[in-house]
């Protein structure tokens, strides 16, 4: 009866769908958990219900995920319910604690090879063995294009066809890489060393090619859970099977629309097929969300509803359950500085409101473009943290280039303009203007100098002004000099240690966090979606990097992107994720007065189709509330007596009949049909003043009325 009861406590509190997870009979079993819609709560309590009910020992389950930090709140909620024992590890650690318990039976007594923390040493010397020269950030490259390889199941001699067959955008030719890939092989041999990814392999091998570590690994371990399972890449999938041996008590947990880590391996395919490949799986869906606000969770369905692909299937549709919230909001800037500076503010104004600073996340596409946020938030005297990244002024390339710039002081003259003395002095560390990477680590290196050679032509954008006398003043060119003094400057304002500070971080890495504030920044088409997303694959991933970053506010978001790089700029075009912007009245004129020059240019409510839910933003759209490619619902015949309606009311004001309603209102009037005055002042164009002269004809119209019944046969004129 204890024991019932115990098993019985773990269901309280759950959603129908949480209990409909937990109490899934034994198979396989598929949770598609969207974002907030606590996931761990339901597959640590389905754990504890079957450990807790007799069903399974605790002691035989191996739950799996991919991280250090989810594995241990995995333990730590088991341990809360009260079930001890459940091995809850990453990938990585499991087959590691593996490999290293059998290594003296699989090795025959010869010690483990050394497990390598870093691929980059000797991919810098396969390289040089295939006739590369690369810098760090190059083999940081070739070091992922391998992982990609090798978690692919991808061998040297196989690299360049699976290449092309993935269209993959490869750091050097195809067959050069493949040369560099068989070097760092045979390299690892002879220094008798192995990687992560061979460490997996090992695991693998142990168990299918000795069937006494099959099973003793099949009899300690019977009951599977991997959680982020649209994550598993090819080798990891591989391990699973090996350790599963045909059997099918797997419980997988996973979001589709949360797949963004492809360019690693990562598939979402065995998640899409889960059912396909498990006859008699239990697919559960999980959609009440209980991190964000109404207003977000309504934008996010908004962005992925537009989502094509395989893992569009598997999307799902959230469903808000926290107390409303404000409007995410859409601001637009003239160029990159003034976006940050406003962020800043806007950062500022939150943490002097009482939000915590730890509880507010600016999330970009690159880390190059954190430069910028960095320098914003200091001047603004608000306290940051970079996570997954070094700050701008602590990586490697950054300082090389400092010291660069410092050097040449003394060999670039004194007269050269300043951003040509730093294009120069930048060319000494293999920096060009022209010659940007295709991707990956060399590029983020590429762009974090260009960042410098956008600082140098803002800074030299404002020369220095001297006195000269008692009432004169004369401008003088900024230096190299300067420029380094200014670098040094800022180096050692951003270097204040934190401990409590803004998040600032890429996408890719604010996956699984989430915050009471975030703040989406640069938003352009080129930054998000990166240029290199050049698929439709590729481009959707994008879009759901995006979802994932809306996914991670709980109470406020705001979306920005700015309409040049630098002050004067080539103009870029906002993201194709956001709708259509309306332009009407809000662009910036040649020659406008001081308001129409302000860095900000407006503030945009998210309205959303009634039909599909994507985000409309232009005018006539969010007037009839629905795309203009979505079907119309409208009701021909009220249509036509509001129309006959308007033009009686227009002839007898004397006015045209645009001024009574436009034909959009009109349209959708017709289409949503309103039945109360709230329903109808909802509606963009009807406002006070028109709810007065025209809402009881309006609502009566709806409700059935004639044309003759609301109009009188004298009609009166409005006063200008």
């Amino acid at each position: 009866m204890a024991v019932h009861s115990a098993s019985e406590r773990v269901l309280a509190g759950l959603d129908p769908e949480q209990r409909s997870a937990v109490t899934a009979p034994a198979g396989p079993v598929c949770i598609l958990a969207g974002a907030g819609t606590g996931k761990t709560r339901a597959v640590t309590s389905r754990i504890a219900h079957r450990a807790l009910s007799g069903e399974i020992s605790a002691r035989h389950v191996l739950a799996v995920t991919f991280t250090a930090r989810a594995a241990a709140e995995m333990r730590a909620r088991l341990t809360a319910l009260g079930v001890g024992g459940v091995q809850a590890r990453t990938f990585h650690a499991a087959a590691l604690r593996q490999v290293r318990y059998f290594a003296p039976r699989l090795l025959e007594g010869r010690a483990m090879p050394e497990l390598l923390d870093s691929k980059v040493r000797l991919v810098t010397l396969a390289a040089a063995k295939a006739g590369l020269r690369t810098d760090r950030a190059a083999a940081r490259d070739l070091a992922g294009e391998i992982e990609w390889a090798k978690s692919s199941l991808v061998e040297p001699g196989e690299y360049v066809v699976a290449a092309a067959k993935a269209m993959r955008d490869t750091p050097h030719e195809p067959a050069r890489v493949a040369e560099v890939f068989a070097a760092y092989e045979r390299l690892k041999r002879s220094n008798g060393v192995i990687d992560f990814e061979d460490m997996l392999r090992a695991a693998v091998w142990g168990i299918e090619e000795h069937r006494d570590v099959a099973e003793q690994v099949r009899a300690q371990y019977r009951h599977f859970v991997v959680d982020e399972y649209q994550d598993v890449n090819p080798l990891q999938q591989r391990l699973l099977e090996a350790w599963l041996g045909g059997r099918d008590d797997l419980t997988v947990v996973g979001d589709a629309s949360q797949t963004i880590y492809s360019f690693t391996g990562a598939t979402s395919s065995y998640l899409v097929d889960f059912p396909r490949r498990n006859r008699g799986a239990t697919v559960v869906r999980l959609v009440r969300d209980y991190r964000s606000t109404p207003q977000v969770v309504g934008l996010a369905n908004a962005v992925i509803s537009q989502a094509r692909g395989a893992e569009a299937r598997l999307r799902l549709e959230l469903v808000g359950q926290r107390p409303p919230g404000p409007e995410p909001e859409l601001r637009i800037f003239t160029d990159e500085p003034a976006e940050a500076n406003a962020v800043a503010a806007r950062c500022r104004a939150l943490v002097d409101a009482g939000t915590p600073a730890r509880e507010i996340a600016v999330l970009f596409r690159t880390n190059a473009q954190s430069e910028a946020y960095e320098k914003a938030l200091t001047e603004a005297r608000v306290p940051y943290v970079v996570q997954g990244a070094e700050r701008f002024f602590e990586r490697a390339e950054v300082r090389q280039a400092m010291v660069a710039l410092r050097a040449a002081t003394r060999s670039i003259p004194g007269e050269t303009p300043l951003p040509t003395a730093v294009v120069e002095a930048l060319s000494a560390v293999g920096w060009a203007p022209d010659a940007a990477p295709t991707g990956g680590a060399a590029r983020e290196r590429w762009e974090a100098l260009a960042a410098l050679v956008q600082l140098a032509e803002e800074y030299a954008a404002a020369p220095e002004v001297l006195p000269i006398g008692p009432a004169a003043s004369v401008e003088r060119p900024v230096t190299l000099a300067d420029f380094n003094d200014e670098l040094a400057r800022r180096a050692a304002a951003q270097h204040v240690p934190t401990v409590d500070g803004v998040t600032l971080a890429s996408l890719h890495s604010a996956k699984g966090l989430e915050w009471d504030a975030v703040f989406l920044v640069g938003l352009s088409e080129g930054t998000l979606p990166t240029t290199y997303a050049k698929t439709v694959e590729q481009v959707e991933e994008e879009r759901r990097l995006l979802y994932v970053g809306i996914t991670r506010a709980r109470q406020w978001l705001w979306l920005s992107y700015a309409s040049a790089r630098s002050p004067g700029g080539r103009a870029r075009r906002p993201s194709r994720f956001l709708p259509q912007l309306d332009r009407s009245g809000g662009a910036e004129r040649a020659g406008a007065g001081p308001a129409a020059r302000r860095p900000e240019r407006r503030r945009t409510q998210i309205v959303s189709c009634r039909i599909c839910g994507a985000t409309l933003l232009a005018g006539p759209d969010r007037k009839l509330g629905r795309c203009p490619t979505c079907p119309s619902d409208i009701d021909e015949e009220l249509h036509e007596r509001l129309r006959e309606w308007r033009q009686r009311v227009a002839a007898g004001q004397r006015v045209p009949a645009y001024v009574v309603f436009t034909d959009a209102t009109l349209v959708a009037l017709a289409e949503r049909r309103p039945g109360r005055t709230e329903e109808l002042i909802a509606i963009a164009g009807i406002g006070p003043r028109k709810l007065g002269l025209y809402g009881e004809a309006v609502l009566a119209l709806v409700a059935g009325a004639g044309v003759d019944d609301v109009c009188p046969e004298k009609t009166f004129e409005i006063s200008p």
